[in-house]
Formats: C-alpha cells, sequence, structure tokens
C-alpha cells in the first residue's frame, strides 16, 4: 500500500513548516504498518518562502500558477503515486492518532473516502460554536472539511477531483461526487472523530462574524453563484491571509515547540 500526503499551499511561511513536522512524525504510522509514503507540496504561485521551507522539510514540491485551493489540490493529485491520498491545509496538525484511524479504515476495505471532525483550539465561544456546528453537519451528511479529506486514488479521478468552477466549498461538491459512487459501490463515506484534526482559527481573527454573515446571505441569495467567484470568496483569497500569517505562525511555533 502506498499513501500520498497531499498539502496545498499559498504564503503559507508562516505555517508550514509546523504543518509538515506534524505530518512527518504522523506518517511513521504508515511506515510502520509497512506501507510507503511520500509528501507533496503544492505551492500555490507563493511569493514568499513556501517552495523553500517544504523543499527543506524533505517534501516533493510542484507548481501550479493560478491561485485556486481547487487546482492546488489536484495539482498535487496528478503527480501522486499513492493508492490512497491524504490532502492536509498548510495550517492544520493531523495526529498519529488520526493518521492511524485512516488505515484502519484503508484495511478494513469498504471506506471509499472520508475526512475528519476538526477543532481549533481556542476559548472563543462563537469558534467553538461554529466548530461544533459544522462537525454535526459534517457526521450527518459525510461532507469533510476541506483542511482533512481521504480518498482512494482511483474513486478521486473518477470523481473528476475538484471542481475548478468553485473557489470555496469544493470539497462539499466532490463528496456529493463521491456518495453516489460510494453508494454505487456498496461501500462506506466516514468522518472521523476520535482523534479530531487540530487547524488554525486564524479565518475568525482575520474576519469578523458580519462578513461571514454577509457572505453566507449573498451565497444563499445567488444560489452558490458566489462560490465561483475568488473575489467573493474573500475570506479563502483576500490579502488578510497573507497580512497576518507572520504573527499566526509565531501563535503556531509556540503551540509546537518550534522557533519562529
Amino acid at each position: 500500500m502506498r499513501i500520498s500526503v497531499i498539502v496545498p499551499a499559498f504564503n503559507e511561511a508562516g505555517h508550514l513548516g509546523a504543518t509538515l513536522d506534524h505530518i512527518r512524525s504522523s506518517m511513521a504510522v504508515f511506515e510502520r504498518a509497512g506501507w510507503t509514503a511520500e509528501l507533496i507540496v503544492c505551492d500555490n504561485n507563493s511569493t514568499d518562502a513556501t517552495a523553500a521551507i517544504a523543499a527543506a522539510a524533505g517534501a516533493r514540491v510542484v507548481f501550479e500558477p493560478i491561485n485556486q485551493i481547487s487546482r492546488a489540490r489536484n495539482a498535487g493529485a496528478a503527480v501522486a503515486s499513492g493508492d490512497w491520498l491524504i490532502f492536509v491545509d498548510a495550517d492544520s496538525h493531523p495526529s498519529a492518532g488520526l493518521f492511524e484511524s485512516v488505515a484502519t479504515q484503508i484495511r478494513g476495505g469498504r471506506c471509499l473516502a472520508g475526512g475528519s471532525t476538526v477543532t481549533f483550539g481556542t476559548r472563543q465561544v462563537s469558534v467553538r460554536l461554529a466548530a461544533w456546528a459544522w462537525n454535526t453537519c459534517s457526521r450527518v451528511t459525510r461532507w469533510a472539511a476541506g483542511s482533512f479529506i481521504f480518498c482512494e486514488r482511483a474513486a478521486f479521478l473518477a470523481a473528476g477531483g475538484f471542481s475548478l468552477d468553485l473557489f470555496a466549498a469544493e470539497e462539499i461538491d466532490l463528496f456529493r461526487r463521491l456518495k453516489r459512487r460510494a453508494r454505487a459501490e456498496r461501500r462506506t463515506i466516514v468522518i472521523l472523530r476520535a482523534h479530531p484534526l487540530w487547524t488554525s482559527d486564524r479565518k475568525a481573527r482575520l474576519y469578523s462574524p458580519r462578513e461571514f454573515l454577509t457572505f453566507l446571505l449573498r451565497t444563499i441569495v445567488a444560489r452558490g453563484a458566489t462560490l465561483r467567484s475568488a473575489g467573493q470568496c474573500y475570506a479563502w483569497y483576500d490579502g488578510r491571509r497573507e497580512d497576518a500569517g507572520d504573527r499566526d505562525g509565531r501563535v503556531q511555533s509556540a503551540c509546537s515547540g518550534r522557533p519562529a
């Protein structure tokens, strides 16, 4: 069995080092199982040291010139050699326990794809409530958070990968297609919860509840048309992601024990 871990990254110099450290440590789970694993980082046209940090960590670095999360993930998947693909966001820290849960699902033979519940590691009530709401929705609908997705490579390719028409909610679109395939093959989609994925709460710190509510209302009124515009999906694509990178990177470095 071969596993490919794919990390899409756009201007993630403040986060990527800690993320790759966690991934490398957790990948030992697959090695102990006698499997082989590779680490791929897709540099999505970064202007900072993202690519250099990835290369220094021993990852295979591929380049995608168009800034879009779907394209970055698809570019990583295109060069992957794994029987299974695991997508991890550049500001998220998967644990060995989470990777072990993935390995258990793969060994079972029935799982086609899946994800994980998430935790933001913050005491902010609004963020904790948002995480609870998403985790509940994710488990009920079997839609995986984009920050952590695992999928059989053959199923990912057959489903057509991530949609290039979407700049947000591309993971939900993918899982709608994967769920149809799973039903046809009498297989399962699972959302793991024993070892939630730690992921950054930076969007909650960079954008106000009013901004998120405005985006949500516009998306509902436009029947999803906003998801097809990078400009409308500002929480994923505007400059504030980059502006706070150094500060947020120092926070994560302190939590992970890495020097800032």
